[in-house]
């Protein structure tokens, strides 16, 4: 057997204390350290270090009764784990894309009045466009940044229009306030940016809508290998649909937290 093909290094005792705890989150009923040890075969001296480890550190609790989940159990985390939560959720649509169309695919998110990049997925055979503007200065300029500003209400857009130039980042940019608000007004579901942000790169960018969240979902590619189609854009909206529905259901169970920004 070659090196790459051995079988990983794995730590029993973690593989343990994680089945503990997936026996209690799925219990009815407080579960008492025995009852754990019967259940799992393993001896009451073991059973009883890995429970007491797990308490100390918080990932179980224990009742009068029996062992309970700990307040340091990820679905009972605020704020600070949320933002893993979110980060999770898109990491995955964001690979699911670059996997079905091997293009490099991105995440915005409006925060604050602000243009936010929250994550990038990159695809081998067509790298990342070099972010040589950030996004809260190039909104205009790029799919990801138009598409949230068709989204946003009209009182919102104007002050963020109000409150940003309209650099001219390349010899196609849309720098003129008029004639890039009539291109928001007259969106088809979709944005484009063809090499407004940087020359010999298109991108294309899709709504990303759910409860506390106004982002969007793009992917770019060389501008000579871009075309725009039915069956890319459907693609790119099952996967922003997909992503909206589990953040709305984040939200719904605990609130969909502000997450760091890369720009």
């Amino acid at each position: 057997m070659s090196g790459a093909d051995a079988e990983p290094t794995l730590i029993g005792s973690v593989q343990r204390a994680l089945r503990l705890v997936d026996i209690v989150a799925n219990s009815p009923r407080p579960l008492p350290t025995k009852t754990l040890a019967a259940v799992t075969g393993l001896t009451a001296g073991t059973t009883y270090n890995l429970v007491r480890t797990l308490v100390h550190e918080g990932y179980l609790a224990s009742e009068p009764d029996g062992l309970v989940l700990g307040s340091r159990f990820p679905a009972f985390q605020t704020e600070l784990d949320a933002r893993g939560v979110f980060l999770a959720r898109v990491r995955a649509a964001l690979r699911d894309v670059t996997d079905e169309v091997g293009a490099t695919a991105y995440l915005s998110r409006y925060d604050d009045g602000e243009m936010h990049l929250v994550d990038i997925v990159d695809a081998v055979q067509h790298p990342r466009v070099e972010l040589w503007v950030g996004l809260q200065s190039s909104a205009h300029a790029t799919a990801l940044g138009k598409q949230i500003l068709t989204d946003l209400s009209e009182a919102e857009r104007a002050d963020y229009l109000a409150r940003h130039t309209l650099e001219e980042l390349t010899p196609h940019t849309i720098s003129d306030r008029s004639t890039l608000l009539r291109q928001l007004e007259n969106s088809p579901g979709f944005s484009v940016d063809d090499e407004e942000y940087a020359v010999g790169s298109t991108c294309i960018a899709v709504p990303v809508i759910a409860p506390q969240v106004t982002a969007s979902l793009a992917i770019s590619l060389p501008s000579a290998e871009a075309v725009i189609d039915t069956g890319l854009v459907t693609t790119l909206q099952r996967a922003a649909r997909r992503l909206s529905l589990q953040l709305g259901a984040d939200a719904l169970e605990g609130g969909t937290p502000r997450p760091d920004a890369l720009d």
